[in-house]
């Protein structure tokens, strides 16, 4: 195993598919000349297959939605900031969402989504958001949330492959986290949640960006409380089972994510482990995510408003009363 960032991860990961598949595409904005983890695609794969776009997210996802109908594999790149991508809902939520549905599932729509999500960077209400639970809402999307260069990489090529459309969350501060990522190929399932650290005591499920916030209150607290954390990596599917496991396991259930508490992701969670596995819990279940106000500016602020380790450490403390 090598030590590469998560961008890089990204980066490979599209050579590789695009090496193995003529018949794949990747467009959005600063792609073809983009600097970082992007740099010198085009330059192997020519500007017939990496082309820059122009400022017009509803035509560019509406473009890539008619054009992988016809037989192409797309990849849409709305990075750095994945609010850009409301200006395309139509396309996504009612096009590319049902088309398949819609048409007796003659047409297969190859496409995915690449966009990026998260606050922590002072950015402000525009550019800090995470609307990942907006698109697993819609049947026919499938939501994707990688925490890891490995898993990134995996999840990503997994998407590629398949013929349905792929939402593709990435948070912008894992671009430049480093981790063990293999030289020979692989692929990693959707639906599959990871175990990435046993424990005895209470289950703390999460995803991308906050997983790393979870291990960390994890290691803090190693010496007094026995934490489990699962990483879902796919919102849509959902692996149940593994959620389910774990809290039958611990008896205690704390679910952490970034994006509002309100509406959140977590919410669904929480009515799987209520119907799936009510009778193993010792404690309310508790969720920890951002207050339902709009992403602020000033650091201060910010920080208040987005989930921070004491938040978890606190709804650790809560459950094990």
């Amino acid at each position: 195993m090598r030590m590469i960032t998560y961008g890089e991860a990204i980066r490979e990961a599209i050579e590789e598919e695009m090496r193995r598949d003529q018949f794949l595409f990747m467009m959005g904005e600063d792609v073809e000349k983009g600097g970082g983890y992007l740099l010198g695609l085009s330059e192997e794969f020519g500007t017939d297959r990496i082309f820059d776009t122009p400022i017009s997210e509803a035509g560019t996802i509406g473009a890539a939605v008619g054009a992988a109908c016809t037989g192409c594999r797309m990849v849409v790149h709305l990075a750095p900031f994945g609010e850009f991508i409301i200006i395309g809902m139509d396309q996504i939520y009612n096009q590319a969402a049902k088309f398949h549905y819609m048409f007796g599932g003659k047409p297969k729509v190859p496409l995915v989504i690449r966009t990026a999500i998260g606050g922590y960077i002072n950015a402000a209400e525009h550019h800090s958001q995470c609307l990942e639970s907006w698109f697993a809402h819609a049947p026919g999307l499938i939501c994707v949330a990688p925490s890891t260069p490995y898993d990134v990489k995996g999840l990503l090529k997994t998407a590629i492959r398949n013929d349905n459309p792929v939402m593709f969350f990435e948070h912008k501060l894992l671009y430049g986290m480093k981790g063990d990522v293999s030289e020979e190929e692989f692929l990693l399932p959707f639906g599959e949640a990871e175990v990435k650290r046993e424990g005895r005591d209470v289950t703390v499920i999460s995803y991308s960006y906050t997983l790393h916030k979870v291990l960390a209150v994890a290691e803090k607290l190693a010496g007094e409380i026995s934490i489990e954390v699962v990483d879902i990596r796919t919102l849509t599917p959902l692996d149940e089972q593994t959620i389910v496991t774990s809290v039958e396991k611990t008896h205690r259930a704390v679910i952490v994510h970034e994006t509002w508490t309100h509406g959140g992701f977590g919410g669904e969670i929480v009515s799987r482990i209520a119907d799936k596995a009510f009778y193993s819990l010792d404690a309310p279940i508790k969720r920890v995510g951002a207050k339902h106000f709009p992403i602020p500016f000033a650091p201060e602020l910010e920080n208040h408003i987005l989930p921070q380790e004491q938040d978890i450490e606190d709804a650790i403390r809560e459950v094990m009363k």
